[in-house]
């Protein structure tokens, strides 16, 4: 299936520049849409502070101050995207069908980021989301967990440094479970017009499940040559092994499946998967 709408959660502007740019190199690839959609923050979400014995005074300060910062914030957001646009000539309007070349919109709401972002990234073919800061728990990142586990889509996490290109040389990270399947489907387009295909498999990775030659002769069915790389773990990572792999392979996509060890609100990303989110340099797709 072609790309044809691209979401972009937006929340400030310290990485979403580089997002902006690997959405818009995403959407230019595919004549897609791309919609930059900031959630801003409710100022009544800190009424319930009026039960730890705060005033009312003390409540309506605190809700204008965060009504201020939402305001700035959103102003920041939608300024950095009209620059953006705006050096990039990049056409602003609405999405239509059958267009010929990318298309960009912002639009902001005012709710629950997690929750806004879920909904709308349901009826999105990717959803791109900023690196985390250097230095941020991975796991914290709302608009990740969101789109992950909440969305049923594809998220694309883009690196801190917008590549020149997104898809010409596509990596699988192969383990055999349903979650790395669910990233092959998603990757399947991508694959289809690339010039490379790698899939990345090793002992310590591999689960349960059909292995990498099983993964090959089932792309070739639908017209994708795909390498079997074979990697080790680097320092007894297998993350650091996997990212490794990519490179050598010169992968401008790395697409896999995320895993977590829980399925309470606060996930816990697997070890690979937060080795690879903390750690690529490059854009990676993923599914659960």
């Amino acid at each position: 299936m072609a790309i044809r709408k691209l979401l972009l959660p937006l929340t400030g502007t310290a990485a979403g520049e580089a997002a902006l740019a690997s959405a818009l190199t995403i959407a230019r690839a595919w004549n897609a849409h791309l919609t930059a959609l900031h959630v801003r923050v409710d100022s009544r979400d800190v009424a319930p502070l009026a039960g730890e014995g705060l005033s009312g005074a003390m409540i309506e300060e605190m809700m204008s101050a965060t009504e201020k910062e939402s305001n700035d914030r959103a102003h920041a957001v939608r300024s950095m995207f009209d620059r953006f646009v705006a050096s990039h000539d990049v056409i602003v309007q609405e999405a239509h069908p059958g267009s010929d070349h990318a298309t960009a919109s912002f639009a902001a709401v005012t709710g629950r980021e997690e929750d806004i972002v879920a909904q709308q990234a349901r009826l999105a073919d990717l959803t791109v989301v900023p690196h985390p800061d250097a230095g941020e728990d991975v796991s914290s990142s709302d608009a990740l967990h969101a789109v992950l586990f909440d969305s049923g889509r594809a998220v694309l996490i883009a690196p801190q440094i917008a590549p020149p290109k997104i898809g010409a040389r596509v990596c699988l990270a192969w383990n055999g479970t349903a979650e790395s399947a669910s990233s092959v489907q998603a990757a399947l387009p991508w694959m289809q017009r690339a010039e490379g295909v790698a899939i990345l498999s090793a002992d310590g990775y591999q689960r349960r499940g059909p292995g990498a030659p099983d993964l090959a002769a089932y792309l070739g069915l639908h017209q994708v040559h795909a390498d079997i790389v074979t990697f080790r773990a680097a320092g007894g990572s297998v993350g650091a092994g996997l990212l490794g792999a990519a490179a050598e392979f010169g992968c401008d996509l790395l697409s896999m499946g995320a895993y977590s060890h829980s399925r309470l609100r606060q996930l816990i990303l697997g070890g690979v998967t937060r080795h690879v989110l903390e750690h690529s340099k490059l854009p990676v797709m993923m599914n659960r």
